[in-house]
């Protein structure tokens, strides 16, 4: 009976985060930010540096003219193989939101690279975003994402 309690003040809490006032929307998403960024820090720390020491080493090298390196194909493959190993220890393979998280984090990339080349284009649809000439114009998502922010850098910090 008080797990049934527990769900329904949950449900009305997130009903419509948008409909609450600005503090408990900073509160719902540090919240939600800090538990995203402490479980994102204990699950995967080893495998952030094995991964991020192995692509600074090859970056070096390819720095120094060692070696060449075709970074697509790279990626592709240390994926595979990170697949295989979480496969092995956990006994089943990645989750669609690991790999989703992955291609979404490779297309960010290239869309970073992207503005740079059309900062002009991109500066106008910031503009359109956030608001306009006069200044910024602060929405629901806004709120929201500050307080998710900066829940998830307590959460990283706090591990």
């Amino acid at each position: 009976m008080p797990s049934n309690n527990a769900g329904s003040c949950l449900d009305k809490i997130l009903a419509d985060v948008s409909k609450q006032s600005a503090t408990k929307q900073i509160l719902i998403g540090a919240a939600s930010g800090w538990v995203t960024g402490f479980a994102s820090a204990k699950v995967g720390r080893l495998a952030a540096f094995t991964i991020g020491g192995a692509i600074i080493l090859l970056e070096v090298a390819n720095e120094q003219g060692i070696i060449k390196i075709d970074w697509s194909r790279l990626y592709r493959k240390v994926d595979e193989a990170g697949d295989k190993v979480q496969e092995k220890l956990t006994g089943e393979g990645p989750k669609w939101m690991e790999k989703a998280e992955r291609y979404v984090d490779r297309k960010l990339d290239q869309a970073e690279s992207t503005l740079k080349k059309n900062q002009k284009k991109a500066k106008k649809w910031y503009a359109a975003f956030i608001g306009d000439d006069s200044g910024p114009k602060i929405n629901n998502l806004h709120i929201f994402l500050v307080g998710f922010t900066g829940g998830v850098a307590i959460g990283l910090a706090s591990v």
